[in-house]
């Protein structure tokens, strides 16, 4: 029972945000009383926390499953934008700066947790990059990464509508994409973006 309420809460903050989503909306929706998820969670925020580790855990399981498939590393990145994009699209206002505005030291566990977790995939997607010829061999790995991550969780934490925070990232990963990019990438590049619908 403890997993269903995760689960069924997780999928109605996704949809509906931290905030506006009550302990009641979530009993109502699930058919069972409040008292049976206070038996689990004796409050909305211990809730949120759980909710957020699980979906913490099923992105980077989906990024995984994306990276074993062995794309390119410009392809690869549009595979994990794309999974994003279906994950969040009936999200009128961001999660994640909901999150932040409402829930600000949970938010800043998420982060601290996404912090290493991502940075090993970007670090991973560059070096498989340059490896393919399609980023320069000489940048520096390291300051991508950081550069990158910066630009992609300011536009996450700060922009409220989801579908202008989507927008915004798409043209982080074309900018990103570009600083790095041999001739041979920008050609890559190009064509995902030809083929890419927000």
């Amino acid at each position: 029972m403890k997993e269903k309420i995760i689960s069924k809460a997780s999928d109605m903050f996704l949809k509906l945000g931290f905030k506006s989503i009550t302990m009641d909306d979530i009993a109502g929706e699930m058919c069972i009383s409040k008292k049976t998820i206070y038996k689990y969670f004796c409050n909305k925020e211990i809730l949120i926390e759980e909710s957020t580790a699980t979906i913490h855990k099923e992105v980077h399981q989906i990024i995984d499953r994306i990276i074993s498939k062995n794309y390119n590393a410009i392809e690869e990145n549009f595979e994990i934008r794309k999974m994003f994009k279906e994950m969040f699209k009936s999200s009128a206002t961001s999660p994640i700066y909901q999150l932040k505005k409402h829930y600000p030291e949970i938010y800043d566990r998420v982060m601290s947790r996404e912090i290493n977790e991502c940075n090993a995939a970007f670090e991973q997607n560059i070096r498989k990059g340059i490896q393919q010829g399609l980023y320069r061999e000489n940048i520096n790995v390291e300051s991508y990464i950081q550069f990158y991550y910066l630009l992609v969780f300011n536009i996450k934490a700060n922009t409220s509508s989801e579908n202008e925070g989507q927008k915004i990232e798409l043209e982080i990963l074309e900018y990103h994409t570009r600083a790095m990019a041999t001739q041979k990438g920008i050609i890559e590049l190009e064509k995902h973006l030809l083929n890419y619908t927000i």
